[in-house]
């Protein structure tokens, strides 16, 4: 796959003050001195501690993001994936200086601006304290020996309980103390399918092939420590993640004190930049669900883009360990738990639903309708030929499965890209209902029944309402006869036909799937023994929408002159014809 190098940019060098100017729109209780790149709360209580912490730009929401009160009271921004020097560190130090002192955390620049802020300021040396987070579990101890752990994601979890502590009211050392406990008790793993293009710089080629993904990532473009191939599963590359957080057996990476018996967790599912919402949300399952098996307690999930690495389409797993009844000197739990649900004004902080997440091994979902369908059907007839039909079925999911990909590349030029995905979903769908017997020549009415489920629950959308008019088909075929004859199917595929366009305004020539479908339907009608003229028909109308402006469906939002240079068929249409062909296929 190829790095994203297009970005929304006026100049490269001044993306990160107009990001900076941009976050201060967005929050008005925030300020900036735009000439040390520090974002500060404008309203501070000067009698609580203020938290000082930044680092690199390009890994947004952090760290500005999380100015606000019950987190950060600044944020100091270096240029994209480069630290800020110490003059602009003592700057954000001089802007929240106060009564309770000030907690900062980094580590070269950041140590050295608080020496030469106590340098400055002799009497007020005592009232700076230094933590460095460092949460990466994918460099071993014996590599990571001199430079340590990199920071990653975990370090806001330690934003979110110092920043909630110190608007308590803590004092500096109290601050100081939980905030370095829970340094200590975090985990963090990312991955990444590629690395991410930082603005203003060459286009460059990935490194990693498209079969490929690689574990150990950093979020500055750092190669990871190993790399998987072929892609894994979901759950598989979560369960090898996981084992990487939590194991005890390798003295490389046992960075958790788990014990395997009631361990409790914070845990934290981050975007590195590039990951939807969608996939995001299966991956906080999986690992939600990975963790029960391994009977580890989830106190808290939280989900959502913390810590990124500008673009780039991967994630990160960070768990905070909570203290143990054995942890005598340690924090309560509910006090870390309470200082994580806190409120907070900064705009980069997600919300959480406050409470343990339930448990995800135990069945929660009731059976779906399309399970159950040869449960709620009619009188039962079956086709003349019912090995014939099981095999024509198949062939014509199979025939879709082989072309899906480039249905969908078809459908990336006239729709939105998902018709060869829709249509392979429910092809496998209808596969899996043949093998439990809800699919079969023996049944036709509770096979059109089913496929109709399928296509409107497992594929949605437009393709889904369109294809589920079979749905009418079982209607019209329940006739007397126990056998469905070829009579049978013209009738009921035309009255099927008629009760779709009671529902959609497209007709032939729509450059749509109704126009081979209607082809279809009509020449059946007239020779119902005709099926090979009727299939023939359906191909030459399909393979005629290369010619024809869209009227309705996707398409017709696509520049009309596009569709014709390219001169791609309607997708929806060449999966009908893909379908009909198939069905056929035996009898050639």
């Amino acid at each position: 796959m190829g790095i994203q190098t297009k970005h929304f940019v006026n100049a490269p060098s001044d993306l990160v003050i107009e990001s900076l100017q941009g976050l201060c729109t967005l929050n008005p209780h925030l300020g900036i001195d735009e000439a040390s790149k520090v974002v500060y709360l404008t309203e501070q209580d000067k009698s609580n501690v203020a938290i000082i912490c930044g680092g690199g730009s390009g890994h947004e929401p952090a760290h500005a993001g999380f100015v606000g009160e019950g987190m950060l009271t600044a944020a100091v921004c270096g240029h994209i994936f480069a630290s800020p020097s110490p003059a602009q560190v003592r700057r954000g130090i001089e802007l929240t200086d106060n009564n309770a002192g000030n907690y900062t955390g980094d580590v070269l620049n950041f140590g050295l601006a608080k020496e030469q802020f106590a340098a400055t300021y002799p009497g007020k040396a005592g009232q700076v304290k230094f933590l460095n987070v460092g949460d990466d579990v994918a460099v071993g101890k014996t590599q990571g020996s001199i430079v340590g752990r990199r920071g990653l994601a975990g370090v806001i979890l330690v934003y979110k309980i110092a920043g909630a502590l110190a608007r308590s009211g803590a004092s500096l050392d109290e601050v100081h103390r939980v905030a370095e406990y829970v340094s200590k008790r975090l985990a963090t793993i990312g991955v990444g399918l590629d690395h991410c293009h930082v603005p203003g710089t060459a286009g460059g080629e990935s490194h990693l092939q498209p079969n490929e993904i690689e574990i150990g990532m950093g979020i500055h473009n750092e190669p990871g420590t190993k790399r998987l191939s072929p892609v894994p599963s979901l759950h598989d590359l979560v369960q090898q993640l996981l084992g990487m957080l939590l194991s005890q057996s390798d003295p490389e990476r046992s960075f958790l004190p788990v014990t395997g018996r009631s361990d409790e967790v914070v845990l934290l599912v981050n975007n590195l930049g590039g990951v939807s919402e969608l996939e995001l949300g299966a991956i906080v399952r999986e690992v939600a669900a990975g963790l029960s098996t391994r009977q580890v307690t989830v106190q808290r999930v939280i989900s959502g883009t913390f810590m990124t690495s500008l673009n780039m389409p991967g994630f990160s797993i960070t768990l905070l360990l909570l203290p143990s009844a054995a942890d005598t000197d340690a924090p309560a739990p509910d006090l870390i738990l309470h200082l994580i649900d806190a409120p907070t004004s900064a705009p980069g902080w997600k919300w959480s639903s406050g409470a343990p997440v339930s448990d995800l091994t135990s069945p929660r979902n009731p059976k779906s309708s399309t399970a159950a369908a040869g449960s709620a059907k009619g009188p039962t007839i079956r086709a003349e030929n019912p090995s014939a039909f099981d095999a024509a079925v198949k062939r014509a999911c199979a025939a879709v499965n082989e072309e899906s990909s480039e249905i969908t590349r078809m459908d990336t030029i006239a729709g939105d890209g998902d018709c060869g995905l829709t249509l392979q979903t429910g092809v496998n769908a209808v596969l899996e209902q043949m093998q439990v017997g809800n699919v079969s020549g023996s049944d036709v009415i509770g096979s059109l029944i089913a496929i109709s489920e399928i296509a409107g629950v497992k594929m949605g959308g437009t393709s889904g309402a369109l294809y589920s008019f079979v749905h009418a088909l079982y209607t019209d075929s329940a006739c007397a006869s126990d056998i469905v004859t070829p009579s049978v199917w013209a009738k009921a595929l035309s009255s099927a036909l008629e009760n779709l366009y009671t529902y959609t305004r497209a007709r032939p020539p729509s450059r749509t799937l109704v126009d081979p479908l209607d082809a279809f339907v009509r020449t059946l009608s007239a020779v119902p023994d005709d099926v090979r003229s009727a299939v023939e028909r359906a191909a030459s109308a399909a393979e005629h929408t290369r010619e024809i402006d869209a009227k309705a469906g996707r398409s017709a939002y696509v520049e009309s002159d596009v569709l014709k240079r390219e001169r791609v068929p309607d997708p929806g249409a060449w999966g009908v014809k893909v379908i009909l062909e198939a069905l056929i296929a035996r009898s050639a």
